[in-house]
């Protein structure tokens, strides 16, 4: 398996996978939704706001995450991993968590302090998120399910608390996300 870091270039593969393979999972208004959404993100990869990483077989993308920056007033690097979509055939093989573990190394030596997630808690336990307060980094928005807010510190220290509230991409300021 190849990883790669991906550019706007990779825009319509991208997009295809994350489609579908939420389609097949989730039916066809989520692989709408999440396929139009990796879109987006695709088109504004710009590897400092957005960046996205690809899993390869061959030369085909079997597996992709993104990361967007969130903002506080504070500079402190914090990015969020959201979506991640790994082919249907490809699932259950650890693709996923080993792509999902490589785009962290990448973030670490960009000096990132925090990953966040918002998703499943027994998933992304497996590669070293920690469920988050929301005392502790709020999300951009109101979240639907608590429990998801993940968290990871990159460096040697904790997650430092920070008092306000985040910004994220654009592309994320829509409640259905959250």
């Amino acid at each position: 398996m190849k990883y790669k870091t991906l550019d706007k270039n990779s825009q319509t593969e991208v997009a295809s996978l994350f489609m579908s393979v939420f389609t097949s999972s989730e039916g066809e208004e989520e692989g709408k939704l999440i396929g139009s959404l990796a879109s987006e993100l695709s088109s504004n990869i710009d590897n400092e706001e957005i960046f996205c990483f690809g899993a390869y077989e061959e030369e085909s993308l079997i597996a992709s995450i993104f990361f967007t920056r969130l903002r506080f007033s504070d500079p402190i690097l914090v990015y969020m991993l959201a979506p991640v979509s790994v082919s249907t055939e490809n699932q259950g093989k650890g693709v996923g968590k080993a792509l999902i573990k490589y785009g962290l190394n990448e973030l670490k030596n960009r000096s990132v302090a925090v990953a966040i997630t918002y998703g499943d808690p027994s998933f992304y336990s497996k590669v070293g998120f920690q469920p988050l307060s929301e005392d502790t980094i709020k999300a951009p928005v109101k979240l639907s399910m608590p429990e998801g807010w993940l968290g990871q510190s990159l460096t040697n220290g904790p997650i430092p608390t920070i008092n306000e509230r985040s910004t994220c991409a654009k592309e994320f300021n829509d409640p259905i996300y959250w």
